[in-house]
């Protein structure tokens, strides 16, 4: 394997690596659900898009070819995270669960 395409590929696993410790990190230190709910989103995204990513470089050079897994659980990983949190926090909002005093455009409470 060339230095550049290792390179690449260290480069996409720590960074994917390094965006999946901050969003852990946000799930557990943010205050409420709303805030929760963006730090792990953004961390299976780009954290695991980009390890899935390096991933997919390392083994298409290794087979010859481009690895369909790879590429199929990226695809899939970034139509279905996104979509998913919204259904969760359209749940929420619907709950209406509370959120951090200083949140702005939060639904009125006493409503219902």
């Amino acid at each position: 394997m060339p230095w550049y395409l290792e390179f690449v590929v260290a480069t996409f696993l720590l960074f994917g690596a390094l965006v999946a410790l901050i969003g852990s990190w946000g799930l557990a230190k943010l205050p409420d659900f709303y805030t929760r709910l963006h730090g792990p989103t953004k961390a299976s995204t780009l954290g695991v898009g980009c390890t899935l990513i390096g991933s997919l470089l390392y083994f298409s050079h290794q087979q010859g070819g481009v690895s369909f897994q790879e590429a199929l659980v990226t695809i899939f990983l970034f139509a279905t995270a996104p979509v998913s949190a919204h259904m969760m926090g359209k749940a929420a909002l619907r709950r209406r669960l509370p959120g951090v005093a200083r949140t702005r455009n939060m639904p009125d409470m006493s409503e219902r």
